[in-house]
């Protein structure tokens, strides 16, 4: 969900190459139909055994009440199969689509738009159904997602003469904190160098690097330069650190290690912690507010649809029932997802208390940007950050502007 190759962006490139060529995805797209018994191939990003055996289960218990058929295939890349199939016109009926990638796909028409056709489409949180609406049209229904958070070493916490009252909800007390955590000889944050994590910050200031509707640049603005103003304060005063900073693959090793007291993470560090690090004893929080709001950055993924299916009915019975309540709660408690129905919550807290906060995020989380070919752009606006601490923020957001704009077509 967070990790992304160039390999994706060549796959997402040829399919946009080879559709461009022809008419697309739209042509003839409902011929063929065929309304008797399916047989469904559906391809999968799954994150482990626990998540291809639950969705191959839930898949074969609809197969068996449904009278259909239902392959599931774990990818070993998705974006690269993705966009050979599509290129290749032999796209599975169903697959996972990144919501990083969905606009690509949806450009060129390669994506039947059945969303509104669920059960109670306003179920699912605003703030994922807006990662998956182009040109008006909710396109699919979002399988699950995650949020960023704050996590608190609670033994580092403690060293540094802190106690629960001084979780930051602010910027300032952020900053507030830090500077007592970095006084007690213990590095304060570790924060991830890419938009993934720095974009919360943009949020928080008002600012965004793309408009709501995926069709204006919005990176060169006060409020985007008071974002990353900010950011690189924490990391010129050794306030935060990049996890190469601190010899770790990513902020979550670096917390695990004990390396530092507060990180930046989504729930899935939960998995990696008691995996590799299960004596670290941590709180979670809502991240400290920004002058403007409250923000934090989702990440999500839908059940995408082949409008070119023969299946395209019982495709969407199939999604609709891998979105039931019912259904997205067993697949939380085989590996660890949050579910995208609003009406799930209540159930989801109750069983995960203490991932209140990452599921709280949802009502004031933004997407992933949603405009097709921003491969380029996001990517050199990372390595920009990277290099933050000593770069001309001012500069970097105009030369996002203006790739962005350039793109757009503007």
């Amino acid at each position: 969900m967070i990790r992304r190759t160039a390999l994706a962006a060549v796959a997402a490139g040829a399919l946009l190459a080879s559709t461009a060529c022809g008419g697309g995805f739209d042509d003839s797209a409902d011929a063929g139909q065929q309304t008797g018994p399916a047989s469904l191939q559906i391809l999968i990003a799954s994150s482990g055994q626990a998540e291809t055996k639950a969705v191959q289960d839930a898949a074969a218990d609809w197969a068996s009440s449904s009278g259909n058929t239902a392959t599931v295939t774990p990818a070993q890349d998705i974006a690269q199969q993705l966009g050979q199939a599509f290129a290749g016109d032999s796209a599975p009926d169903v697959f996972y689509v990144d919501a990083f990638r969905f606009a690509d796909y949806a450009k060129v028409g390669a994506l039947e738009p059945y969303g509104d056709k669920l059960s109670n489409p306003d179920d699912f949180y605003q703030s994922l159904r807006t990662p998956f609406t182009y040109d008006g049209k909710f396109y699919c229904a979002p399988k699950d997602f995650s949020t960023l958070a704050l996590q608190i070493n609670t033994d580092l916490w403690t060293k540094a003469g802190l106690s629960d009252g001084d979780v930051p909800t602010t910027w300032d007390q952020l900053t507030a904190v830090s500077q007592k955590i970095k006084s007690a000889g213990i590095v304060p944050l570790a924060l991830g160098d890419t938009r993934d994590r720095i974009g919360a910050f943009m949020v928080q200031a008002g600012g965004w690097i793309i408009s709501p509707d995926g069709k204006q640049a919005t990176a060169d603005t006060p409020e985007n330069l008071q974002a990353l103003q900010y950011v690189q304060s924490l990391l010129k005063q050794g306030l935060a650190q990049y996890p190469k900073q601190l010899d770790a693959g990513w902020s979550g090793e670096a917390f695990g290690k004990g390396k530092t007291a507060m990180t930046i993470e989504g729930n899935w560090i939960k998995g990696a912690l008691q995996a590799d690090y299960p004596n670290i004893k941590y709180t979670v929080h809502p991240l400290p507010a920004g002058p403007k709001a409250q923000g934090t950055l989702s990440f999500t993924q839908c059940w995408g649809i082949s409008a070119k299916s023969r299946y395209k009915d019982q495709a969407i019975k199939f999604v609709e029932a891998m979105t039931t309540v019912d259904q997205q709660m067993t697949a939380a408690k085989a590996f660890g997802v949050m579910p995208s129905r609003q009406s799930a919550s209540a159930q989801y807290i109750q069983l995960f208390p203490a991932d209140k906060p990452f599921i709280d995020g949802a009502a004031y989380a933004h997407g992933p940007v949603n405009a097709p070919k921003m491969d380029s752009v996001l990517g050199d606006f990372d390595t920009g950050l990277q290099g933050l601490a000593n770069g001309d923020p001012k500069a970097l957001l105009a030369r996002v502007q203006k790739n962005t704009e350039s793109v757009l077509g503007q």
